[in-house]
């Protein structure tokens, strides 16, 4: 067996990592643009990298510049956007996965007619992947939620966002549901408990003391009921499209066959999984709701709610795999650095220069899990890893670590396929260097394609092809028959 001929081949960017242009065209301010590189933190701490206080965000407000504020400036894909997708096309992407800023579209996020402006700079992106033949496949919230939605309601734990991001998702869809087929709604939910305010708008202090959990599950329940109504309104709006939901992968294993170790995986994953569940299946888990009643978390729902998520669940499972991680009841033992988070060391595996463990056949255990809980087809949207490349002195960039990296890791969704596992495609992260997410960071590259860009902003922005962008051309030439 082999994947299938219409396989969705090609990559994965998000608007606040890459466009820049962040008050261009009436463009609001996000969360991700008050986001602080921090050149002399440890890249492993992920804790102090996205640490967010009010005075933070006051001070980032009043500073209006780009130094120490990189996703501000991104890639310049908002200038360079014609030039980058003709390399995608040059490597024969079938598919690019991007997101859509909220703030383009509605700067506070409260207005109640749209930026125009906004709409009409994707529209020439849509028709751009048009002109290749790439289908876009898009997700409407990927960390860049309007600032002043959090500044004024804490973000998601105000139920008034549900509504806010309907309006946004409805004009996304009568905008440019002639373009797109593929969408997804909130790039990996489950984020919030990792980093509240990236990914639901959550100010730390501005939650009642010792409330900050509960504002985290709060903010979760508005968020899936949001994406339900989505849903529904994609339906109503493009014929023949698909919704989909977005889980971090977590795979996590016991790190010895401890008891222990056994019970803190398993319970590792399942709360990993609860996310998936409550957008495939309709409902909150028997357990996961128990763990919150342990937890003394309440969560205010209106009568309706269920009903709601029930009627409107997801038609396939998106989600982004970079690494395993082990859980351990000894807590001496060494610790690793994950996606936004932390695990045991696995002594088995080797790991990147930011500790993320490397762990390709992780991703065909993540893949049989995943089909064989949810019956429905699955996509690949996130896979790549982190490193520091050097540019020779002919403009060469010899990248053999990222294609075996990625080599192995298409070798083992071949072998998922093989065992029946139905995969509608995958989107490397990321095709073109980027803005990290994590630590805000230009030298952590994952790209086919590189970018003349410094840590601090310095370079031409030139665009130069990697080794591995020649080998990926070759793969989706071949389908993915061809790996060497």
């Amino acid at each position: 067996m082999s994947f299938k001929k219409d396989f969705l081949w090609g990559g994965a960017v998000s608007a606040n990592q890459v466009e820049g242009a962040w008050n261009v065209d009436g463009k609001g301010i996000s969360v991700a643009d008050v986001a602080i590189y921090k050149p002399n933190l440890n890249v492993e701490d992920y804790a102090g990298h996205n640490k967010i206080t009010s005075q933070i965000v006051r001070e980032a407000v009043e500073d209006t510049s780009t130094n120490f504020y990189p996703k501000r400036r991104g890639i310049d894909f908002y200038n360079y956007y014609k030039e980058d997708i003709a390399l995608f096309a040059e490597m024969g992407f079938k598919a690019l996965r991007i997101s859509i800023a909220w703030t383009r579209i509605f700067p506070t996020g409260e207005e109640n007619e749209p930026n125009y402006d906004g709409i009409k700079y994707y529209d020439n992106i849509f028709k751009e992947l048009k002109k290749y033949n790439i289908e876009p496949i898009v997700t409407l919230s990927h960390y860049e939620m309007p600032l002043n939605l959090s500044l004024k309601y804490n973000g998601w734990v105000d139920r008034k966002l549900i509504d806010y991001f309907v309006r946004f998702s409805t004009v996304c869809f009568k905008s440019f549901g002639k373009y797109a087929k593929y969408w997804l709604t909130f790039n990996e939910i489950d984020s919030v408990g990792r980093h509240p305010f990236i990914t639901a708008g959550i100010i730390p202090d501005q939650c009642s003391e010792g409330k900050l959990k509960d504002a985290v599950y709060q903010a979760l329940h508005h968020q899936y009921v949001a994406a339900a109504l989505a849903t529904k309104k994609c339906r109503e709006i493009i014929k023949d499209s698909k919704m989909g939901c977005m889980l971090t992968k977590l795979t996590t294993y016991p790190n010895t066959c401890n008891p222990e170790d056994v019970l803190l995986s398993l319970n590792s994953n399942l709360g990993n999984y609860a996310h998936a569940d409550i957008q495939i299946f309709g409902e909150y888990p028997k357990l996961y709701k128990n763990y919150l009643k342990n937890l003394g978390v309440v969560i205010n729902m209106e009568d309706n709610d269920e009903v709601i998520l029930k009627e409107n669940t997801s038609d396939y499972l998106a989600f982004s795999y970079y690494m395993s991680r082990t859980e351990s009841a000894d807590i001496t033992k060494e610790k690793s650095a994950g996606n936004t988070i932390m695990g045991v060391k696995n002594p088995y595996l080797p790991s990147t220069e930011w500790g993320w463990q490397i762990d390709p056949i992780g991703l065909r255990i993540s893949l049989i899990e995943l089909y064989d809980r949810y019956s429905i087809p699955l996509m690949i949207v996130e896979n790549g890893m982190g490193a520091k490349d050097v540019v020779c002195e002919d403009g060469t960039i010899h990248d053999y670590y990222r294609i075996e990296y990625f080599k192995q890791h298409i070798l083992e969704m071949k072998r998922a396929v093989d065992m029946g596992v139905d995969l509608l495609g995958y989107t490397s992260w990321a095709p073109i260097d980027c803005i990290s997410v994590s630590t805000s960071q230009m030298s952590k590259r994952y790209g086919f394609i590189y970018v003349d860009q410094d840590d601090d902003g310095n370079g031409t922005l030139k665009r130069l092809k990697k080794d591995s962008f020649f080998w990926y051309k070759n793969v989706i030439s071949t389908n993915g028959e061809v790996l060497e």
